[in-house]
């Protein structure tokens, strides 16, 4: 795969239980972070259309968590309409990376991990989102089921951020 990065292509691995993408964002990390801990900012940029809304506060640290109100309908996959799951933060390093797990009414929990790093680049920050399901419960990884969202969902979900932080940026 390939992705964007100063002006170049640049190699992004996909591994059988985890994708990564990359995109060079012309806003300051601090920007981007801001919104990747808003859990309405989650909402913003999400696009996969299953993200309606969001309760709670934004998050400071690991252990931190919001409530997402969600319509798997969007994806058409599972007729498990609106529901709610709580967004738990499993990594949290202001300005370089956020990740976390989403926790739900389904037994037994998932456990997969979706998150962003951010790198500092001459030309804004480069941006790096991944989702990882290596380690959801065997149940799950026996159902064959993943990934539930796509490559393309990852990449257009950074489109949707870079709009979103480059028109909150004063630049």
């Amino acid at each position: 795969m390939k992705a964007l990065h100063g002006g170049k292509c640049q190699d992004v691995e996909m591994e059988s239980e985890r994708i990564e993408v990359q995109r060079t964002i012309r806003a300051d990390p601090g920007a981007i972070f801001d919104i990747l801990c808003d859990p309405h900012g989650h909402v913003a940029i999400d696009s996969s259309g299953m993200l309606m809304s969001a309760s709670g506060e934004p998050v400071a640290a690991a252990g931190d968590s919001f409530v997402v109100h969600m319509d798997r309908e969007a994806l058409n996959d599972y007729p498990m309409g609106l529901y709610d799951v709580t967004v738990t933060i499993t990594a949290f390093e202001p300005d370089r990376e956020i990740a976390w797990t989403i926790l739900g009414k389904i037994r037994p929990q998932i456990g997969h991990v979706y998150g962003y790093r951010l790198e500092p680049a001459d030309d804004g920050t480069l941006v790096t989102s991944y989702y990882d399901w290596s380690n959801i419960d065997p149940t799950w990884k026996d159902a064959n089921i993943f990934p539930v969202i796509s490559e393309g969902a990852l990449r257009a979900t950074l489109g949707i951020l870079a709009r979103t932080a480059t028109t909150a940026s004063p630049d």
